[in-house]
């Protein structure tokens, strides 16, 4: 993993626990991507497995382009870029349902 990455992973995890929403959630990478998600309950068993909900793709050293996973598995682009922060706030503001826990 590229150290910028691994650095970008650690800055997003500790913004993500900041807000209610967002807390509990997992930053992991891939690639230039940094993958939201959260590890669900699987229904009828005691099971959990890890969902993508959404993605930061790094576009250049402090700007981002904001994803979400369609119910279909593929990343579709949102109409967001910018910093970091930036796209958590647009995801907090607009995609609240998409990361709030259940």
């Amino acid at each position: 993993m590229k150290p910028a990455m691994r650095a970008a992973q650690m800055k997003l995890q500790d913004l993500l626990e900041q807000h209610e929403p967002t807390v509990g959630m997992y930053v992991r990478v891939h690639g230039d991507h940094l993958i939201l998600g959260r590890a669900e309950n699987i229904p009828g068993t005691s099971e959990t497995e890890n969902f993508d909900h959404v993605r930061l793709t790094r576009l250049s050293a402090s700007t981002y382009g904001l994803s979400v996973r369609r119910h279909t598995g593929r990343w579709e682009r949102a109409p967001f870029t910018g910093s970091m922060k930036d796209m958590l706030d647009a995801i907090l503001g607009v995609m609240q349902h998409l990361v709030a826990s259940y």
